[in-house]
């Protein structure tokens, strides 16, 4: 790891890194405080993209995100998943590794959707005994993301933000607030945002996430390819109250527009991030 960057997040804006943007990022080296890149698109030997990871990774600090664990599953953990996902950490030295509390396979088959829990008591001990799992696996502590959700269990007997504490509490694992999926939950579900946050411990938050929703129908989806909406600058800032100068993503996944606009909604979490400073200050 000699010369490369810190192994820890900044406590700023970072942006998502998609491959249309790579080469640009290669060729400029744009005044991006950190990085952060899906990991499964990494689980490979060798090759250019590795290879363009490495060279990012040599200028910036990398943080690994995961969108396949399926960490509520009631099928086993992968192992060849988790065996290629430490044998990236280990090459990356990623200042962070996070997956989705959800689950997006069962019976062997893989669904490609990032699908919510039953919040009860029984899938609180699964999940925890998982997460412990993984952890023990990759020698690291994990950071955990809140998912957004269009279908909630009527069997669900455990308030999302409470299950989604108690997951940190009982497993020493980190949070991601991901504090677009908790609006679009919080319109889609009738709960209180607001309640959700002052639910979350923030010594356990360790990063948190923006992006955009499509609201063209009855339901609010996460989409991840539009501008983060007004609502969630509101909450953001109230997030921020709350757990201080966290480091912020901008997630972009779909429609990927030119870089400029990522730097633009960096700026923008940028400027919350500092006003609190100022404040706490």
């Amino acid at each position: 790891m000699t010369g490369r960057p810190s192994d820890s997040l900044p406590h700023a804006a970072g942006i998502g890194l998609r491959a249309p943007h790579v080469a640009h990022v290669l060729a400029t080296r744009p005044p991006v405080p950190w990085f952060e890149v899906h990991s499964e698109n990494y689980f490979v030997d060798g090759g250019p993209a590795l290879a363009s990871l490495e060279r990012v990774r040599a200028d910036y600090p990398v943080a690994l995100h995961g969108v396949g664990m399926s960490l509520g599953s009631a099928d086993p953990l992968d192992r060849a998943h988790l065996t290629k996902l430490r044998r990236l950490a280990q090459r990356i030295a990623p200042a962070a590794v996070s997956e989705h509390l959800c689950w997006s396979g069962v019976d062997g088959r893989h669904f490609n959707d990032l699908l919510p829990l039953p919040y009860t008591e029984e899938a609180l001990d699964h999940v925890c005994a998982r997460v412990d799992e993984v952890q023990e696996c990759l020698g690291r502590v994990l950071v955990v993301e809140n998912v957004s959700s269009y279908y909630a269990f009527p069997e669900s007997t455990v308030p999302e933000h409470e299950f989604v504490a108690a997951v940190a509490a009982r497993t020493g694992c980190r949070l991601l607030v991901d504090v677009n999926n908790i609006y679009v939950n919080a319109h889609n579900h009738g709960v209180d945002a607001h309640a959700y946050l002052a639910a979350l411990p923030p010594a356990a938050v360790a990063e948190i996430h923006l992006a955009g929703f499509d609201a063209r129908g009855p339901l609010l989806i996460d989409t991840h390819g539009a501008p983060v909406a007004p609502p969630v600058w509101d909450l953001y800032r109230a997030a921020v109250a709350r757990f201080g100068t966290v480091p912020t993503l901008i997630e972009w996944d779909t429609d990927i527009p030119a870089f400029a606009v990522l730097q633009r909604e960096a700026a923008l979490a940028q400027a919350v991030l500092e006003a609190r400073h100022v404040v706490a200050a």
